[in-house]
């Protein structure tokens, strides 16, 4: 654990105050991380010598609030153990943690199952995720139900399953208002905090339509541009 800890405190030491995915990824490449995977939001690279993965997304409103539940409920064992966090600049998110194992659908259904009905077991947990997730809510535009899919749990390397990513933005109603009505988004995400937003990999629902991550872009610069008028 000592070497994870050292390893990440590093990786972060190296990002400058205005870095963003593209820089956190050259960053760890440069440094021999490789890649693990992707899904909609996020790619992940893993260290070459430790257990440890960096979850980068260009764009995720939600990780703050995830890296919250990391940090609250780190005491369950029923999380993954985070090493670093670290907002990026035009609205990514860097997660630094221990790197987790796949379990069978039968497992992964059982434990959802488990969070669902209340566990005694596992309240510490369900009670930081209801939480969290109620603040998200009030807070967060476009903040989606918990996803308790399957596909949402996996091993720790104790051995022991975990929850991850159970918060999300409620990407086809965020994109699809972007695209018809991007002066709703423009109101209620900052610049600053959505400059990637379409950057985000969709390996899991896309690809991109062609022509579709261009328009989007040109819609909410001409929406900035009237906000700025106005």
């Amino acid at each position: 654990m000592a070497e994870a800890d050292s390893l990440a405190a590093e990786a972060l030491s190296r990002l400058a105050d205005d870095a963003d995915h593209r820089d956190a990824e050259r960053t760890l490449r440069a440094a021999a991380w490789t890649d693990v995977g992707a899904g909609d939001w996020a790619f992940v690279l893993g260290a070459p010598s430790v257990r440890l993965v960096a979850r980068i997304s260009p764009f995720d409103p939600v990780g703050p609030f995830t890296a919250a539940l990391y940090r609250k409920a780190a005491g369950t064992r029923r999380v993954p153990r985070l090493y670093g966090h670290r907002r990026l600049a035009g609205g990514g998110d860097l997660q630094l943690m221990e790197r987790l194992e796949g379990v069978s659908d039968e497992d992964a259904a059982a434990f959802r199952r488990r969070i669902v009905a209340g566990d005694a077991d596992l309240h510490d947990l369900i009670t930081a995720v209801r939480r969290i997730h109620d603040e998200a809510l009030r807070t967060l535009p476009w903040c989606g139900p918990l996803d308790l899919n399957p596909g949402n749990v996996m091993r720790s390397a104790a051995g022991t399953l975990v929850l991850l990513d159970p918060f999300y933005a409620d990407g086809p109603n965020l994109y699809r208002t972007a695209a018809e009505h991007p002066e709703i988004v423009v109101e209620r995400i900052r610049e600053e905090e959505r400059r990637f937003i379409t950057d985000i990999p969709l390996t899991a629902s896309g690809p991109w339509e062609p022509g579709a991550q261009d328009a989007l872009r040109a819609g909410l610069a001409a929406a900035d541009a009237r906000l700025r008028r106005a």
